[in-house]
């Protein structure tokens, strides 16, 4: 019997260290070559590693959402056999199972009822799966001990929870309500892409003075456009949105103030100034905010926008968009559609200098040429770097965009 220890891998792109995303096993069990053995998050990806020999867990290098160094100790397995480039594991690490994420969001309740039982009490063993399975469970309240895995070792797939909530969902009765008040807290850790978001955020809030400009915009010409394209269009055409107007707009706007189409390089302290304008589409998924790209809206029709902005937008939500995808943008758009709201404050989506925000369109009454009439209207609350956009640019730049978007076929003039 020898120890073999795994030591954490270069995951490309000059990564120095990874953060522990999720534990596929544990400390005493036995698996083989090539079984997954956990998720690593670096700050461009999810890579998932593979044992390199068969063997049995006996100690791991930390638990989930904490950080390793390349080159580090990541796990330690006993083989049988001599095995090349074998050492000591790390102290005190020994026998030390690290929790799941799912172990770690748990809530156990302990509130006693009349009869003296537990009103309510809820724990989780380890199971097999994805991040964004678990992640998909914890929102719909599901524990993963009650769906069966058809895949390797038992592992939960995507389409075992589609099953289980789809019978849950036509069988299960309605539960009655709860009649004593709640105790309790739940520790979420936020790891993953939570955390990436978090600093992020945190980051450009403190680094960057945001300026916020709203203006409202009478997009009743435009919604008529909308609907009429829409309606001649084949079931095979992409459905043309709100957002893909807004966009070729856009790009029509910026030829005229390239300081809102920059990155900020902080390193050389400099301005970029980008010529091809990608637009950055902030999208909400499972995991958190991500902001896939469409590449040169320039250059792009309105329906060929549509199009890209469905694809990148499905595949950051599905999990499929190539890592090129999720970096690059010159400019972000946000939106949070029906749920949109009168005014936000967005965050610019650092090393941009400027992101728009579109908030609902709504039916209301307007005074036109004295007369009180209904119009379609809708606000765009935008941010800028005050640092390298001047307030009266932004106000000439959105006022540019108002006007295209309140006569919309200029958009499409020479």
């Amino acid at each position: 019997m020898s120890e073999y220890i795994f030591k954490l891998p270069d995951l490309g792109e000059g990564t120095i260290e990874a953060e522990i995303a999720e534990w596929m096993v544990k400390v005493g069990d036995e698996v083989n070559e090539e079984d997954p053995i956990c998720a690593m998050l670096t700050d461009k990806a999810a890579v998932e590693l593979t044992a390199p020999v068969n063997g049995k867990v006996i100690s791991v290098a930390g638990e989930e959402g904490d950080m390793v160094a390349v080159g580090a100790a990541l796990i330690v397995f006993a083989t049988e056999g001599d095995l090349p480039a074998t050492e000591p594991h790390p102290p005190g690490r020994e026998q030390k199972a690290a929790p799941t994420q799912l172990e770690k969001d748990s809530v156990v309740v302990a509130d006693e009822s009349q009869d003296g039982a537990p009103a309510i009490s809820t724990g989780s063993a380890k199971v097999m799966t994805s991040p964004s399975i678990r992640s998909r469970a914890r929102n719909a309240g599901i524990d993963l001990n009650m769906v069966k895995g058809s895949g390797p070792r038992g592992r939960i797939l995507k389409s075992d929870l589609e099953s289980f909530l789809t019978s849950r969902e036509s069988g299960s009765p309605s539960l009655a309500p709860i009649a004593q008040p709640l105790t309790g807290t739940t520790q979420i850790k936020v790891v993953g892409l939570r955390r990436i978001i978090a600093q992020r955020m945190t980051q450009s809030n403190q680094e960057i003075p945001h300026f916020a400009y709203v203006e409202e915009i009478d997009i009743t010409a435009l919604e008529s456009l909308r609907q009429h394209l829409n309606s001649k269009n084949t079931s095979d055409q992409p459905k043309l949105t709100p957002l893909a107007f807004i966009g070729i707009a856009l790009a029509r706007v910026l030829k005229d103030f390239p300081q809102c189409n920059a990155h900020y390089d902080t390193q050389h302290n400099v301005i970029i100034r980008h010529q091809g304008i990608h637009l950055g589409i902030a999208t909400q998924t499972s995991d958190g905010l991500k902001v896939p790209v469409v590449r040169h809206c320039e250059a792009r029709s309105v329906e060929d926008l549509a199009g890209e902005i469905l694809r990148v937008s499905t595949a950051a939500r599905d999990k499929t968009a190539k890592r090129e995808e999720l970096t690059g943008s010159t400019i972000t758009i946000t939106s949070l559609g029906r749920k949109g709201g009168v005014v936000t404050t967005p965050i610019i989506n650092q090393p941009e200098v400027a992101i728009i925000g579109v908030n609902k369109a709504i039916e209301r009454p307007v005074v036109i040429e004295g007369q009180i009439v209904v119009r379609t209207m809708m606000n765009l609350s935008s941010c800028f770097d005050h640092r390298f956009v001047d307030g009266y640019d932004a106000a000439e730049m959105i006022q540019a965009l108002k006007d295209l978007l309140e006569q919309p076929a200029t958009i499409f003039m020479p």
